[in-house]
């Protein structure tokens, strides 16, 4: 079981791992042994509340097929289990951001100040395009 936060929880049975054959390092390990792992996460059919399921398909990204499962791919390591604590660790942390809820915005008023600047500086800006016309020939 990954446990992500406190609440949330995710169980073996829900994660589906296939080993490959990677690229990179490993040296004549590369042609005979399946070290990269792709690791596939269902979020349409997980136990993730919804919101954190929304956010999660939201910050996946391309990392997400079209059927709702995210696909994240290691082969940075010599070892398959080194490749495949890598990709666990990279769907805890996406699931981690996912879990948190962004602040509601509170609507606020520009100042007076900031008013009078704007509208001062569009003054100006008319001004200096005022002078940009024809000269007048006396």
């Amino acid at each position: 079981m990954l446990r992500i936060t406190d609440h949330i929880h995710i169980s073996e049975h829900e994660l589906e791992e296939r080993f490959i054959r990677a690229s990179g390092p490993g040296g004549q390990n590369v042609n005979k042994l399946s070290t990269a792992v792709q690791l596939r996460f269902d979020v349409r059919r997980s136990s993730l509340p919804e919101g954190v399921r929304a956010r999660l398909a939201a910050l996946a990204g391309r990392r997400m097929t079209g059927e709702g499962v995210i696909v994240i791919s290691a082969q940075n390591h010599r070892t398959q289990e080194a490749n495949r604590r890598e990709a666990r660790e990279r769907l805890i942390t996406l699931v981690r951001r996912a879990a948190v809820a962004p602040k509601a915005r509170r609507l606020t008023r520009p100042t007076k100040g900031s008013k009078q600047r704007r509208l001062d500086s569009k003054v100006r800006h008319g001004r200096k395009k005022s002078l940009r016309g024809r000269m007048a020939v006396d």
